[in-house]
């Protein structure tokens, strides 16, 4: 099929966390390494993150002396992944093989991954002061904080970007070869054995890649391709803050060799905020939390329906309630609602939607008024929302949900949803008005008098978690399960064994490293293969 582009050791498809990862361990490996980013630019959805990572018996742990127990941890895994099948005398607690094999790889491998990364320099971290696990209240969990890093960086808020400012000049220095711009979306074969890539470039190039050992995908989910998520995902998620180029290009690669997809129904959820999403902007962020003491979420009928502290993936499903009488999603979009105390004391913040400056934020100066300016602002999206508007009682409902909730407030509580009674969520504050002496940071009274503010939220994948089927070692399998010769997948582009659930902060990130690092001693034990032989696209 005529001359190669390249012919290296190992292929890797996308720029982002995983990619990196895993060229760099394949590249310490003393294999040659080609990345291709689909991207102008690299650093995928992992960039724009806090670039937090969940890593089980990581090296911190241990050295404070803390005790994350295998046993106990691979249980906790396993309740949170599938609740339904847990069974704690079963030898793999109710999993199934494959999602037992794959929770223990997490387990064995994370912690290696991410110290030699730190080591080499390639992403120096430290432990996450005052983060604890979003799960603490459940027995399995026997440790409530510890399993959580972050890049060594005094802002977490910017992660992402310090992340790839140690990454970047990493694979440069191990020699990586860096090809931008490239979109890869064929594979090329020889006989059963996949050995390269053909990529299509943004100057409407063909390029074709031979790889010796193996090919690693780690190009991310299939979020922002709306007829994959819409006809996938089993709730109605907006498409979130993932990377555009984020449109599931390996499901359509490895569908086509047969693959079997798994957990395709599920994704990494949050709140993000609504017009920007609808409009598309590539630079919106997803809610790590909802902000604020004197605010409350509310729906289209003007009533709270969730502890708005809840961890974002959690919360997110309170969005998706279907009316069984209406067929409508009556809170799909739902409205962040404060005072000017909130206002003053709670806006700017990373974790939040209450903003100091414009955008997005609509005002009235009573509530009625208020009303009457989302339901204006909510009318202006009726294409995207099945055309869904504030009931006509919006503002006696809401009237009626402030003087509920300032009654509980003003003792510090919260009878309707229990918000604050949980460590997580006094984490998921954020800043707010220092009262002293009080029994609940998260509640405080909503002011009488205006002005009043308010935001759209709604609930996005940030990325999608389904996708082919891979083993512990992040090779994919055909549908009798063996493994596909040089065919590898990392991150948000294959499937993932956490179910619907998110099992700490960075859990999306965490696992990725163990797979990277498990993928790249696996290739390391291909045999290398002459790009002489005959090859077909496929």
């Amino acid at each position: 099929m005529g001359s190669f582009a390249a012919e290296v050791d190992v292929i890797v498809v996308g720029g982002g966390g995983s990619g990196f990862a895993t060229a760099l361990f394949s590249a310490w490996r003393g294999n040659e390494v080609l990345l291709l980013e689909k991207a102008a630019d690299v650093g995928g959805t992992t960039r724009k993150s806090a670039f937090g990572f969940w890593v089980a018996n990581n090296k911190a742990l241990q050295r404070a002396g803390l005790e994350d127990r295998r046993d106990e941890c691979l249980q906790f895994m396993a309740k949170m992944s599938r609740p339904q099948r847990f069974d704690p005398n079963s030898p793999t607690y109710g999993l199934s093989e494959w999602d037992f094999d794959l929770i223990q790889a997490i387990y064995d491998s994370g912690a290696e991954a991410v110290e030699l990364l730190h080591e080499k320099g390639a992403l120096r971290h430290r432990p996450a002061e005052g983060m604890v696990e979003y799960f603490t209240e459940v027995p399995e969990n026997k440790l409530p904080a510890g399993r959580v890093l972050f890049p060594d960086v005094d802002d977490f808020a910017q992660g992402g970007e310090a992340g790839f400012s140690m990454l970047v000049p990493a694979a440069d220095e191990a020699g990586v070869q860096i090809v931008r711009g490239c979109r890869v979306q064929r594979l090329v074969l020889d006989g059963e054995e996949v050995v390269g890539v053909q990529g299509t470039g943004s100057d409407g190039s063909a390029p074709t890649y031979f790889a010796r050992r193996g090919v690693v995908f780690a190009s991310g989910g299939f979020v922002h391709d709306d007829e994959l998520r819409e006809n996938s995902l089993h709730v109605p998620a907006f498409a979130g803050c993932g990377v555009h180029s984020n449109e599931g290009d390996l499901v359509r690669i490895a569908g086509a060799l047969g693959v079997p997809m798994r957990n395709m129904s599920n994704a990494w959820m949050a709140p993000i905020p609504f017009e920007p999403v609808a409009t598309r902007d590539p630079r919106v962020m997803a809610m790590a939390g909802i902000q604020g003491d004197s605010m409350v979420l509310v729906n289209r009928e003007g009533q709270r329906v969730v502890n708005e502290k809840l961890p974002y993936n959690e919360l997110s499903r309170a969005f998706f309630y279907r009316d069984p009488i209406t067929a409508e999603y009556p809170n799909l979009v739902m409205f962040q609602i404060w005072d000017s105390r909130a206002q003053e004391h709670s806006a700017g913040n990373y974790l939040t939607t209450i903003v100091s400056n414009d955008d997005g934020v609509i005002r009235g100066q009573t509530l009625a008024e208020l009303g009457g300016a989302i339901d204006a602002r909510l009318a202006q999206y009726e294409s995207v929302t099945g055309c869904l508007r504030l009931a006509d009682g919006f503002t006696a409902g809401l009237r009626e949900t402030i003087e509920r909730f300032n009654r509980g407030a003003s003792e510090g509580v919260d009878p309707d949803f229990h918000r604050g009674e949980t460590p997580i969520q006094l984490v998921f504050n954020g800043n707010v008005k220092d009262e002293g002496e009080r029994r609940n940071p998260t509640v405080w009274p909503i002011s009488e008098t205006g002005p009043y503010y308010a935001v759209m939220i709604c609930a996005c994948a940030m990325d999608t978690k389904g996708g082919p089927k891979v083993n512990a070692d992040s090779q994919m399998v055909d549908d009798l399960d063996q493994p596909i010769p040089g065919l590898y997948g990392v991150g948000n582009c294959v499937a993932s064994v956490s179910g619907n659930t998110y099992w700490g902060p960075g859990a999306t990130i965490g696992p990725m490293m163990a797979f990277a690092y498990r993928a790249a001693a696996a290739i390391d034990r291909e045999p290398r293969r002459s790009g002489a032989r005959a090859a077909v696209a496929t």
